[in-house]
C-alpha cells in the first residue's frame, strides 16, 4: 500500500466553501481503482491549511489511474481553484508501525 500525502493551502475566506466542496468531491476519489481510504486533516497551527492523506493500492493508481481519469477533470474543477499555492503532494510507503 502507498500513502499518498499532499499538503493543501486554501485562500483566505475560502475554508468553508472548500470543506464543502471537498465533501462532495471525495465520492469520486472513493470511486477510482486502486483507492483505499482517506482522510482530510484541518491544521490547528495555521489557518486555511489542510492534509489530505489517501492510501492507494499502487503509486500508479493515483499517478495514471486517477490523475489520467475524466473523473480527475472534474475533481480539478471542483477543488483546485481554493489553493495557493499549488498543493506539494509526495507518495510514502510504511516503513515501522507502532502501537
Amino acid at each position: 500500500m502507498v500513502l499518498e500525502a499532499a499538503i493543501l493551502n486554501v485562500k483566505p475566506g475560502e475554508e468553508g466553501r472548500f470543506e464543502a466542496a471537498f465533501a462532495s468531491a471525495q465520492s469520486i476519489i472513493a470511486a477510482m481503482p486502486g483507492y483505499v481510504s482517506h482522510a482530510l486533516h484541518r491544521c490547528l497551527e495555521t489557518p486555511g491549511r489542510y492534509l489530505l492523506l489517501v492510501d492507494w493500492v499502487t503509486v500508479e493508481d493515483h499517478t495514471v489511474g486517477f490523475r489520467g481519469s475524466p473523473e480527475y477533470q472534474v475533481w480539478k474543477e471542483l477543488l483546485h481553484h481554493f489553493y495557493d499555492p499549488f498543493p506539494t503532494v509526495e507518495h510514502y510507503e510504511t516503513v515501522l508501525v507502532g502501537g
